[in-house]
């Protein structure tokens, strides 16, 4: 689907208002009041379509001040969040980019979601390490305050040392799988030897323990997977530090492809922007790619920038869609 219109026509919109459908938060923002229109107290976003061929129908309602209410097939979830293990959604938007211009704790948390994606069964891998982190650093923060002593930390330590080794080994399954087909697609699209590193090692509860003194004077942990970081680079350069916008962007777009490929059944892909500041021969590989996976909705200013024809054109024209 391509989804046609000037710029601040609300293609954006669109696009963002079926992310906040299947996946239950923006691509844009997670301050939830933004996705509500100036002047009113509530929006809702209702999808219909098929998902492996079963009838789906999902709403996402958003009230001020108020927890968001996901339903599916007329059952309420849990959580708006629930809805990524029922419905899987790709995005690229420009602001993506971050993922590898930006610092350690974006590409962390890209490729953990890309972890869960990949391997639901340990989607919870990164929370529960993050959840163990937290009581750890509570606990050297009372025992720096002299509210406890050391032995409340050790618990906790050795927790954090198990779930940290388990969060690497995540990440490193999650990186083995993604590679080869990231590098693949991104050298169809002219980003040659693209690859991915991780050279990272979870401390033991005997490293965490030998530098507990450190991090008593910090109050915090300062060693573990929650300071990783993983390489996203072209041969010996690394992207982030020594890539144009153009190579970062195509990165980013190699990346989406490669996760798509992998999943087990085809995602959703929102792509807003996308064509912009790819050339001929890059839009026609990548329309090319697109045409054997799942359903794509793309954005553009001009249906000309599409070197194919849709399945099916959406014009926006302020803020309506036909």
């Amino acid at each position: 689907m391509l989804v046609v219109g000037r710029n601040g026509a609300g293609k954006t919109n669109l696009l963002e208002s079926l992310h906040l459908a299947t996946q239950g938060f923006s691509p844009r923002t997670r301050h939830d009041g933004q996705l509500i229109r100036f002047g009113e107290r509530a929006a809702r976003v209702a999808v219909v379509g098929s998902h492996a061929a079963t009838p789906v129908e999902v709403s996402v309602t958003l009230r001020e001040n108020q927890a968001k209410e996901a339903r599916l097939n007329g059952v309420r979830l849990s959580s708006a969040e629930a809805l990524r293990r029922e419905l899987s959604a790709l995005v690229f938007t420009p602001d993506r980019l971050a993922v590898v211009k930006g610092g350690p704790a974006a590409r962390r948390a890209y490729f953990d979601r890309t972890l869960g994606r990949l391997f639901p069964a340990r989607a919870a891998t990164p929370q529960d390490y993050l959840a163990a982190l937290a009581q750890r650093n509570a606990a050297l923060r009372r025992v720096q305050l002299g509210l406890s002593d050391r032995a409340a930390i050790e618990p906790w330590t050795e927790q954090l040392a198990a779930l940290g080794a388990q969060l690497v080994t995540a990440r490193r399954d999650t990186l083995e799988q993604l590679e080869p087909v990231f590098a693949e697609r991104a050298g169809e699209l002219g980003l040659a030897e693209a690859m991915l590193g991780y050279d990272a090692e979870s401390p033991t509860a005997a490293d965490l323990e030998a530098r507990l003194g450190r991090d008593l004077e910090r109050g915090s942990t300062g060693a573990g997977p929650h300071l990783d970081d993983v390489v996203v680079a072209s041969g010996d350069r690394d992207l982030r530090q020594f890539g144009s916008q153009g190579e970062q962007r195509l990165a980013v777009l190699s990346l989406l492809l490669a996760e798509a490929e992998l999943l087990s059944a085809p995602p959703l892909l929102l792509l807003d922007d996308v064509l912009s500041e790819l050339d001929l021969g890059r839009r026609r590989v990548l329309a090319e790619r697109l045409a054997g996976m799942g359903q794509t909705v793309i954005t553009s200013t001009h249906a000309s920038a599409l070197p194919v024809e849709p399945a099916q054109v959406v014009e926006v024209e302020a803020g309506t869609a036909r």
